[in-house]
């Protein structure tokens, strides 16, 4: 176990935890809502520190980043545990594992040695994703550190529920993240998710001025939160906070205990697209669906197709120090 970084000690023996905006305040001999910090002795500890459950090189483009370092890989890592209680997370098998203390499980892998496989599979980046990173916050942040110094650039697939101290701790060696917006609804976050909406809000916000490189992905659910009105609303938020944030909208498949609704139908997920360009972002993309247009990255003035894709690979790609060929119009985003 390691002592965990951002907590507060209180009265009676609780700590505060101050991770992520659950803010729990946890008596002696039990854990957060996350279940992989536990207090022992009036002293908070991470249960997960160098404990890994899952590592694999990906594409870039699987987390999903569209516009940060394109057709390059990222060594992906995760511990077990989750803030969250998603109904349909994908990858529940670990994400919900830690519910006693047998479940805190993974290979001793340290901080040095992940930076060490990263420049072994020559990944520009190393990915923590899969769950969510900002419960093996301590496992990450020491690993980010060692990883800037070598040069290789750090990225958070997230729920975006850390707080402003956490995010404020990591930035200078955070590059990216693709936060999820899983609703405009705090009624779905609430019956859906466990947790709120606004705090998700607010901290992409943050993000933004913290000058991480973002992008947002908005899983369509049918029934639940493909409505026009609410699709409006994530692609207007998006837009209030800057036009250039990549947008995804991605298809839903039955999975964990969501197994009554049915696949996103494409129409869905292209009228999402066509909503989120005709609101004002630069780039909309549509995810899980293979060899559909939505895709591709094109130039915002000139409408040309510079990068092209199918699913994770790219077979083209012009943009040329970060400006279109065609018209030079700059392209958002972090290029090789």
């Amino acid at each position: 176990m390691k002592e965990a970084y951002l907590y507060e000690k209180q009265s009676g023996g609780k700590v505060r935890c101050l991770l992520c905006n659950h803010y729990c305040l946890i008596t002696d001999g039990k854990r957060g809502l996350c279940c992989v910090r536990e207090n022992n002795d009036g002293t908070l500890y991470s249960l997960v520190y160098e404990k890994l459950i899952s590592a694999s090189v990906d594409p870039i483009e699987k987390k999903p980043f569209f516009h940060f370092l394109p057709g390059s890989k990222a060594f992906s890592i995760a511990t077990v545990g989750c803030n969250f209680r998603c109904l349909h997370c994908q990858n529940h098998e670990i994400s919900q594992l830690p519910k006693d203390r047998e479940g805190i499980t993974g290979e001793k892998v340290s901080c040095e040695e992940i930076v060490a496989m990263a420049l072994k599979y020559n990944c520009a980046s190393i990915s923590y994703t899969y769950t969510e990173p900002t419960i093996f916050f301590e496992y990450a942040y020491d690993t980010a550190k060692i990883a800037h110094k070598k040069g290789i650039k750090n990225t958070f697939v997230t729920n975006g529920y850390m707080t402003v101290e956490a995010l404020d701790m990591i930035a200078p060696y955070l590059d990216g993240a693709n936060v999820d917006i899983k609703s405009f609804s705090e009624k779905f976050y609430k019956t859906v998710c466990s947790a709120k909406l606004r705090p998700v809000l607010e901290g992409i916000k943050k993000m933004k001025d913290l000058g991480i490189w973002v992008e947002i992905t908005t899983l369509i659910i049918p029934t639940l939160n493909d409505s026009e009105e609410e699709l409006r609303e994530v692609a207007r938020f998006v837009l209030s906070v800057s036009p250039e944030i990549p947008w995804h909208v991605s298809a839903f498949y039955p999975t964990y205990q969501m197994l009554d609704k049915p696949r996103t139908p494409l129409e869905i997920i292209r009228q999402a697209r066509e909503i989120g360009l005709k609101e004002g972002l630069k780039y909309v993309y549509s995810g899980n669906i293979p060899g559909d247009e939505g895709e591709d990255t094109s130039c915002y003035h000139c409408k040309n197709v510079l990068i092209r894709r199918w699913g994770y690979q790219i077979s083209e790609n012009s943009i040329t120090e970060g400006k279109c060929p065609h018209c030079g119009t700059p392209i958002d985003g972090v290029w090789q």
